[in-house]
């Protein structure tokens, strides 16, 4: 994949570690500020400040604080149950975080007075799931969203879901059902279904981890191809191999917080948070 953060580089901000201590007070926020790494584009289209989110007494999200960039893929890596979907679901409020903000393209869409359906318009989002409607055909899967929020007229629903089934090599499952796919296929479409909307992000919530592993690739491939176009990606995922050759920065959540993040060839070959290593270590 081309570099896409050589041009327009902002400044590096001076490199911090983040340390999360064997000994916390359970109601303290552990405040993690990102600090810019080097080569990041700098033009930042989601902020997030000292999120917290609980679930009854489980302090799942412990105040997260980082800032998505335009054009940037960022993954998110971390052991089950650390709070990396949690985080992902909370970028459009699918998750209502307990405090802290969440700024998209400039607006607070935590503030009551937010319309959240229209900035869930700007917001493509994947889960595990591939949540296609059994029946509908494959193309009306894709149209729904686009002509039912009267973005797109029937015809130009039609034709931009022609479009994207032909991109990934569906053409011939226009008119087939969901039952008809397997689970790879599924899943591309669950993509170009967001994509049809043409939305500002996509957020990935483990988009492979229901599939077969011979099904895996074909949405990768998909994946990194849309990541190659410029697309602002967010993708919590498993797979550390994608996350190295795709990614411009790997976020690794632990007990709440951003534990530790870098470029994908720091991260992965110089680990510097213990947690880390040891995750790190029992994965690849």
């Amino acid at each position: 994949m081309n570099d896409k953060k050589k041009n327009g580089t902002a400044p590096a901000a001076p490199e911090t570690k983040t340390e999360v201590s064997e000994e916390k007070n359970e109601d303290q926020v552990i405040s993690n500020s990102r600090k810019k790494i080097d080569g990041t584009k700098g033009e930042a289209l989601i902020i997030v400040n000292d999120l917290c989110k609980s679930f009854g007494d489980h302090k799942v999200l412990r105040g997260i604080n980082t800032e998505i960039d335009k054009g940037e893929v960022v993954a998110i890596v971390g052991p089950s149950g650390c709070g990396k979907s949690t985080f992902l679901r909370s970028l459009n409020l699918l998750e209502v975080p307990d405090s802290g903000t969440i700024r998209f393209e400039g607006n607070d869409i935590t503030e009551k007075n937010v319309d959240i359906n229209k900035m869930r318009e700007k917001m493509g989002m994947v889960f595990q799931q591939f949540n296609l409607f059994p029946n509908m055909t494959i193309k009306k899967n894709i149209m729904l969203a686009p002509t039912k929020l009267g973005k797109m007229t029937k015809e130009q629903a039609s034709a931009r879901a022609d479009e994207l089934l032909k991109r990934i090599g569906l053409s011939d499952k226009a008119d087939a059902y969901p039952d008809g796919l397997s689970g790879g296929q599924k899943q591309r479409v669950a993509i170009v279904r967001a994509l049809a909307m043409r939305p500002d992000v996509m957020l990935f919530d483990e988009p492979t981890s229901a599939l077969d592993p011979e099904m895996v690739g074909e949405v990768l491939s998909l994946m990194k191809e849309l990541a190659d176009t410029g697309m602002t990606m967010v993708i919590v995922t498993h797979e550390m191999g994608f996350a190295r050759e795709v990614a411009d920065r790997v976020l690794f959540i632990n007990e709440g917080v951003i534990a530790e993040e870098n470029k994908p060839e720091e991260f992965f070959a110089n680990p510097q948070n213990p947690r880390l290593k040891d995750f790190l270590s029992k994965v690849l």
